[in-house]
């Protein structure tokens, strides 16, 4: 959603990582140089906390998200962030008569403000020349001049007090540091240095004699303090607490504020002398919102029903602005570019009288609803939204499953497995799968392995998520025992040049009736038109020679459609791959989608429970989506059930709360028929018959726009029905197994050049062992 930022692969982590967030409570602290007040970041405006009093007053009221404000060295001016959800500026505030004056506005991101110590320069972070590098403007004259220009991204400038240094955040894509740059001779050295710092903000003594900084553990963060002169090995100011976040020194250099979140997820100022010792709270005994406010009561249920249910709740005042609840953790739609948060069906807020606006949806079946009040001040002003469902799965006897997301993947919050009920809940879910996965070389969240509910939905149980990068991602579920290592092979330490096979861990699984399945395979919508075939190295091998159980068809982070051209040529081959999905949310971020935006359907047999939806999974009887929701027979028989060739009778009802472009019908891979789909949500009963050839396989598919809503988080509609096999379970049509084996082949040889040189002449016997075996198989069945 925002500005490119060039050589960045995964924008989502950048947004996630680096761009700033919207929460209830003290954010982004600054002490005042005159040490009475400290400039700070709450529910997306500025305030003033007067550390005598207590008392916070708003001093912005934009529509906008505003941040990371930073003192002139005359205490008169604040220049922060502001966040429009498309791009962020830098403004800067006169504190005597509030103007306001947009200092930087580039076409590309903007981060990071600070004063030079006469305050004659601003320094900061921007993307205008492509990656984020940083840049000063001269107050002045409006002059802008480029500070660094080497690749990667350079971000938080720390004007040292002496006026010719700068110490800065450095990430290149691989190894995170902390630099000290000479303005005058341009050189340059380190003083931290780390793997996937995500929340680091180094923060300047006004000495400039001593750096502190926050620093990741397995699990938990804590404060250190490292010498700028002499950085050698650092101390330790703080044990682990959680998550401390940007710190902060005061102008004297006694104390060091920081904001970490408790554990209703509300923000709390805190701060620490900075030669160590208890961690004090920084109450905020009032806030002062310098307007009048009243309080809304949102109240959401399901047409028909009395009861209240549990919603995706996205509420702005009459300046635009998002409006977030007194506690819980709110998030970022950067596909819809809207704060949302999720209500248990009745909760009310404080926001500036005027006009209001909700909208609320429930999972995926229902269309947004959206009401608009005036809310006088003073008053608490109570808004009933009625949803309505476009269909109940659940009644049907299916339910929605999420199986690929993370509980805590460096985000600005420390989450419980408890923290998901409320989430899954007001999106209609019924099972969820967070992964345990590495952060590099850092194995976060063992404390939770075997953690899971029983009973009602939604039911929780972790899975894994093992990341040989070079040669594909995979997830394990439904395991009792951790594979190990999580990583290997090149790009890692220890086991760089390991001769291991995904296949080992996908047979893990296996052992333990679990699945391995490959997440987020395919990012392009025609991998097989690309040179070089953005498909995962090992995928192929693994499906050809039939230690692959799912695919992840569909997923936020991949293309659905590309995807799909991977799994067609695994069906054609005969092979019975399910389909699976899952979001890849970071539910610790601020900018992130909704669990369950991406789901599969399943109908499991006999009593809803883990064993049954599993073997539902596994069986096939299921379709994915991120808005469609498919009820497709063929014959009179559901998908994962096998049909007979000659004529066969279909039915497929689609339901959907967001506009569907087409619906199609696939005979081994080919489209069969097509029709038009929904222009608006609702329901559309289709039936047809296909003249079925004696082998292969037939499923159902939906396929949106270029544009989505909610209750959508995707790029585009898609929903995909596992097949329902001709004649017998993994039959192939001859035609379509050699074309399938043809393409795959080219493919695979391509990814045997890739496997040979990224390990760069390492003894690699196994993994080359592998792709033979998978060559002369698919040799066979291409018939060369």
């Amino acid at each position: 959603r925002y500005p490119r930022v060039a050589g960045y692969s995964h924008h989502v982590y950048l947004e996630g990582y680096e761009l700033p967030i919207l929460t209830n409570g003290p954010m982004d602290p600054a002490p005042s140089p005159d040490g009475r007040t400290v400039a700070l970041s709450h529910r997306g405006w500025l305030w003033l906390l007067d550390l005598g009093t207590g008392e916070a007053r708003r001093i912005t009221s934009s529509g906008g998200m505003d941040s990371r404000p930073a003192w002139s060295p005359d205490g008169r001016q604040l220049a922060f962030l502001r966040d429009d959800t498309r791009n962020i500026s830098i403004v800067l505030l006169d504190l005597a008569s509030g103007r306001e004056r947009v200092l930087v506005a580039e076409p590309a991101l903007d981060l990071d403000p600070a004063f030079s110590p006469d305050g004659r320069v601003l320094y900061y972070s921007s993307g205008a020349a492509g990656d984020l590098d940083l840049w000063g403007i001269e107050l002045a004259s409006g002059q802008k001049t480029r500070i660094t220009e080497q690749r990667g991204i350079e971000l938080r400038p720390l004007p040292h007090p002496d006026g010719r240094r700068l110490v800065y955040l450095s990430k290149t894509g691989g190894v995170d540091e902390v630099r000290v740059r000479d303005l005058l001779e341009g050189s340059e050295r380190v003083l931290l240095t780390g793997r996937i710092l995500s929340q680091l903000r180094p923060a300047l003594s006004p000495d400039g004699r001593t750096l502190a900084f926050n620093w990741p553990g397995e699990d938990h963060w804590e404060l250190r303090l490292v010498d700028v002169e002499v950085p050698g090995s650092s101390i330790r100011l703080t044990r682990y607490l959680g998550q401390p976040l940007a710190p902060q020194w005061s102008a004297d250099g006694a104390t060091i504020y920081f904001s970490e979140a408790d554990r209703e997820q509300r923000m709390v100022l805190k701060r620490i002398a900075a030669v160590g010792g208890e961690v004090e709270e920084v109450a905020v005994r009032r806030w002062n919102w310098g307007a009048p406010t009243g309080r809304v009561r949102v109240r959401t249920r399901l047409a028909g029903r009395s009861e209240p249910v549990p919603a995706r709740l996205h509420i702005r005042d009459a300046g635009g602005h998002p409006a977030i609840p007194d506690s819980g953790q709110s998030r970022f739609d950067g596909q819809n570019g809207l704060v949302y948060f999720f209500s248990p069906g009745e909760i009310e807020l404080e926001l500036p009288a005027g006009e209001v606006e909700v909208s609320a949806v429930h999972g995926l079946t229902t269309p947004v609803r959206s009401v608009r009040q005036r809310l006088r001040a003073g008053e608490t002003r109570t808004l009933e939204i009625e949803l309505s469902p476009v269909w109940d799965p659940r009644s049907a006897g299916w339910y929605a499953g999420d199986h690929h997301f993370h509980l805590n993947y460096g985000g600005q919050y420390r989450l419980e497995p408890e923290d998901l009920l409320p989430i899954l809940r007001g999106e209609g879910m019924d099972v969820a799968t967070p992964l345990v996965a590495n952060l590099h070389d850092r194995f976060g969240e063992q404390g939770f392995w075997g953690w899971k509910t029983e009973g009602e939905p939604p039911l929780i149980e972790f899975g894994q998520e093992v990341r040989s990068h070079f040669l594909g991602h995979v997830m394990l579920m439904g395991i009792e025992q951790l594979f190990w290592p999580w990583i290997w092979g090149p790009g890692y330490q220890v086991y760089g040049a390991d001769d291991r096979t995904n296949a080992q861990a996908l047979q893990h699984a296996r052992r333990q009736n679990g699945m391995g399945i490959y997440v987020h395979p395919v990012s392009r919508p025609d991998p097989f038109a690309q040179e070089t075939p953005p498909i995962p190295l090992e995928l192929i091998p693994d499906a050809v020679l039939g230690d692959m159980d799912g695919i992840e068809l569909v997923c936020l982070w991949s293309d659905e459609l590309g995807t799909a051209e991977v799994w067609y040529r695994i069906l054609n081959l005969g092979i019975p791959v399910v389909p699976t999905a899952g979001t890849d949310a970071m539910t610790d971020f601020f900018r992130t989608m909704a669990l369950g935006t991406t789901r599969v359907y399943v109908r499991p047999e006999g009593e809803f429970n883990h064993q049954n939806y599993l073997a539902g999974l596994k069986a096939g009887r299921s379709f994915a989506t991120n808005g469609p929701l498919l009820d497709f027979r063929l014959a009179g028989s559901e998908p994962g059930a096998v049909v007979q060739p000659g004529q066969a009778p279909w039915t497929l009802e689609l339901y959907s709360a967001v506009p569907v472009e087409r619906v199609e019908i696939l005979v081994n891979g080919q489209v069969a028929w097509s029709g038009e789909g929904l222009r608006q949500p609702g329901r559309k009963s289709l039936t047809g018959t296909l003249t079925l050839p004696a082998g292969g396989w037939v499923a159902a598919r939906a396929v949106g726009g270029e544009t989505t809503r909610w209750p959508a988080m995707d790029s585009y509609a898609f929903g995909h029905t596992s097949p329902l096999w001709i004649g017998r379970i993994g039959s192939t049509d001859p035609t379509a197994e050699r074309a399938a084996a043809g393409d795959l082949l080219r493919a695979l040889q391509i990814a045997e050049q890739r496997l040979i040189a990224g390990y760069g002449g390492a003894e690699i016997p196994n993994l080359r062992a592998r792709f033979q075996q998978a060559r002369q198989e698919l040799e066979r069945r291409a018939g060369s």
